[in-house]
């Protein structure tokens, strides 16, 4: 029986390691078509967004590091609007993040939402790929103000939306 060297088992070892920790994420780009799905509506994750608000996503996973893709929403907040990636990310232990179970991978962009008054707002967007082939998006905006006593004071609210998409062979249609 030949003799195997520790040296060569440790090699192929970790090489099946890395192979393990490496995911194919192509089968997440939309390619023509898109994610679509309803706010989550529980008061508990929802903020700042009406409860029948979807959004719709179009997503590249070529360009996950300048701009993978686009969001809309049903309420006019986004409309085709850029995911903007944040290049330092890259280099960042942060954009290891992980969170939950079922996540292939989580992502994180900014978005610039639309406003009544013409000037829109940086939103944080969290994209978790999802193992079963949908796609959670978070929208993060700012945190709530409060009064020195405790209470709500008055100004901006802020947002937070969670919505679960599932994929569908046509493009957004807001």
């Amino acid at each position: 029986m030949p003799q195997v060297s520790v040296r060569y088992v440790g090699l192929v070892a970790l090489l099946a390691l890395g192979q393990g920790a490496c995911h194919d994420l192509s089968s997440f780009s939309t390619n023509g078509g898109s994610y679509l799905g309803p706010v989550v509506p529980a008061d508990f994750v929802r903020s700042g967004i009406g409860t029948n608000v979807n959004l719709c996503l179009t997503f590249d996973v070529d360009h996950l590091q300048d701009t993978p893709g686009t969001l809309s929403t049903s309420d006019g907040l986004f409309d085709a609007t850029p995911l903007r990636s944040i290049p330092q990310l890259w280099q960042d232990p942060l954009s290891t993040l992980q969170f939950g179970e079922g996540r292939t991978k989580n992502l994180i962009y900014v978005a610039t939402s639309r406003t009544d008054g013409g000037s829109g707002a940086d939103v944080m967007v969290v994209i978790s790929l999802m193992e079963s082939g949908s796609v959670e998006v978070r929208l993060l905006q700012g945190a709530p103000n409060f009064a020195p006593d405790g209470g709500a004071a008055s100004g901006a609210q802020n947002l937070f939306a969670v919505f679960s998409l599932t994929r569908q062979s046509s493009p957004c249609a807001f």
